[in-house]
């Protein structure tokens, strides 16, 4: 279905010729009077449904790096939604108003979780609209992202696998986890002093006791931030690698190529 080795370098992700064909498309609905705007993404020129993934953006939300990654991923082979949870009126524009949006966020998961579940709704009802299957649903996340992804799997969504990249794995309620009805593939980097080894451990033991049929990969002298080509490492421990984020989205189509197959 696909070439197995994504090449993901900064100098390619932006050059116009390989997204001459990508739509991105504005989807406007509301949740709990919350006016969100996502978007949706996918090549017109490939016409055979294909599979719709679920994007959950790093910290800094809906803005266009995370549509340009979100086309660079969906190719020929995905249909993805760029979800917002933050809503319209909320774009940080540093990573000081986009640490205090994830704070609150992390504080009123319930909230968080209703965004992701809603975004998926929207993904879905486009299905006769874009190039959708109707079949195979998936999620992927990136840091705050990567809970937001992992969130929507505890809500007990009908999607087939969640794969996240330097993803923040703790939770507000490990039962929450028996609801889960996906595979899951976490995707961290050895050396990310973002995600402690106690929240790892925990992680773990969460989608163990909950019979959750799960994979983490930790990718040596890796850091947070690996997958995502603008971080310049401005940020200390958040630096983007190009190698490992290559391994690991080829990774994440091995993975989707998987839970899809058994569908």
């Amino acid at each position: 279905m696909h070439t197995l080795f994504f090449t993901l370098v900064s100098a390619s992700l932006f050059a116009a010729p390989l997204q001459a064909a990508m739509v991105a498309k504005p989807i406007d609905y509301e949740v709990g009077g919350k006016k969100m705007q996502s978007v949706l993404v996918y090549d017109a020129t490939v016409k055979t449904p294909r599979p719709g993934l679920v994007m959950a953006p790093d910290w800094m939300g809906m803005n266009d790096n995370q549509v340009a990654l979100a086309k660079q991923i969906a190719g020929k082979d995905y249909v993805i939604l760029v979800a917002d949870v933050y809503g319209v009126d909320v774009r940080p524009k540093n990573p000081d108003e986009a640490g205090a949006v994830a704070k609150s966020m992390y504080e009123h998961r319930g909230d968080l979780r209703a965004r992701i579940s809603a975004a998926l709704d929207q993904l879905k009802a486009q299905a006769g609209k874009a190039p959708l299957d109707g079949r195979h649903w998936g999620a992927i996340g990136f840091c705050f992202g990567g809970a937001t992804a992992l969130d929507l799997a505890r809500s007990g969504a009908a999607i087939a696998g969640v794969a996240t990249f330097h993803g923040n794995l703790a939770t507000d309620d490990p039962a929450l986890a028996k609801n889960i009805r996906a595979k899951v593939l976490a995707m961290n980097g050895g050396d990310d002093k973002f995600v402690p080894e106690e929240q790892i451990v925990a992680f773990q033991k969460e989608m163990r006791d909950a019979h959750v049929d799960w994979q983490f990969l930790s990718y040596g002298g890796a850091v947070h931030c690996f997958a995502i080509p603008t971080a310049d490492g401005s940020m200390p421990g958040c630096k983007y690698d190009p190698p490992v984020a290559k391994r690991a989205f080829a990774q994440m189509r091995m993975f989707f190529d998987e839970v899809f197959a058994s569908k």
